[in-house]
């Protein structure tokens, strides 16, 4: 079944500080099933992009193969694109980066292109601190292929005429926390109100971000057995503070809630706002992270919100020491620079 926009637009629509609709974040009409989590996040990432006022031209989307590997033909149509082999997303977006790093990246996987065949790529690109957003449409099975179980299906749930699964689950928020990522967050497609901030303070992150978003499957996976449908979500979700992003051109202003407010500057001028009760989560550091999680997994909930955050890590350009030039603009006597240099490189082995 198609979910299909209507053609005509508001002449006055309102724009962005760059000129731009909403609609010109847009890209074609989903051909997802009715109802899918997926069409949810599309719209999140057409909002953020939006709201940060990115030029579309500027991003570039990746994916591998899986319902949520086909979503970037539904948003930013205007933009670069790149639809990889099954679990290589990561490989691709690293040659692209390094190739011009003054693009804004965009990742989009499962949990089978993730967790399964992806996995020993995700693993990399998270340790290596490539400078992008990372966004898992997370719904606990393969929904391409009759909703087999995925590896992030939690223990003991069950999709439609499935039987419980015997496996424990990855936890992608949790490895990547241990993997070292800087900004880890996890989300669900039903609550726009924190999808788009999470978005919006992910794009503006330097360095790996990621993004889990839970994402029910409405065809395979939206039973009272699963743990990925939409009425146990909502009835477990635990989110770790509310907060705000706002962007470097805006005013920063903020409001006090009971309890304590701890403000984080990110590379681009940007600040996350997290309104934090007496008994919040301190996101900042690792062994916190992890702990919450666990400890929440072991209570039976889904904590979502940004869960861990740290921006005083170098990204792989940094890490690497490469040029401030893209390496895709720079000339022949730049790459080639003759035997003499050759020559003084080869003598600093010696």
């Amino acid at each position: 079944m198609k979910s299909r926009r209507p053609s005509f637009r508001h002449p006055d629509l309102p724009k962005n500080d760059l000129g731009f609709t909403r609609r010109d974040y847009e890209g074609g009409d989903s051909t997802l099933c009715a109802g899918c989590g997926h069409d949810s996040i599309s719209n999140a990432i057409i909002q953020a992009c939006y709201e940060l006022c990115l030029e579309p031209h500027r991003v570039v989307k990746m994916s591998g193969i899986g319902c949520s590997s086909k979503t970037p033909a539904y948003f930013l149509g205007k933009s670069h694109g790149f639809n990889s082999v099954h679990g290589r997303m990561p490989s691709i977006a690293t040659g692209a980066n390094m190739a011009n790093k003054d693009l804004v990246y965009l990742g989009v996987s499962g949990d089978g292109d993730t967790a399964s065949i992806g996995m020993g790529q995700f693993v990399h690109i998270a340790r290596r601190n490539l400078n992008m957003t990372y966004i898992v449409m997370n719904n606990g099975c393969y929904g391409l292929t009759k909703g087999q179980d995925s590896a992030t299906a939690d223990k003991g749930s069950a999709s439609r005429k499935g039987r419980p699964n015997p496996f424990e689950s990855i936890d992608l928020c949790e490895l990547a926390i241990a993997l070292g990522a800087g900004f880890v967050a996890r989300g669900f497609s039903g609550d726009k109100a924190q999808l788009v901030p999470l978005l919006k303070a992910a794009m503006s992150h330097k360095g790996f971000a990621l993004v889990d978003v839970i994402s029910p499957c409405v065809t395979f996976n939206n039973t009272a057995t699963s743990t990925k449908s939409y009425q146990w979500v909502r009835d477990h979700m635990n989110a770790t503070a509310t907060f705000d992003f706002i962007p470097p051109r805006q005013e920063i202003t903020t409001q006090y809630e009971p309890g304590t407010t701890q403000s984080v500057t990110l590379h681009d001028g940007g600040v996350i706002h997290l309104y934090k009760s007496d008994d919040a989560i301190d996101v900042t550091t690792r062994r916190s992270s992890i702990d919450a999680l666990e400890f929440h997994r072991e209570k039976g909930h889904l904590l979502t919100g940004i869960l861990h955050l740290n921006e005083n890590l170098a990204e792989t350009h940094d890490i690497l020491e490469t040029t401030d030039t893209p390496l895709n603009r720079l000339a022949e006597k730049e790459l080639c620079p003759g035997d003499q240099a050759l020559q003084k490189l080869v003598e600093t082995y010696r």
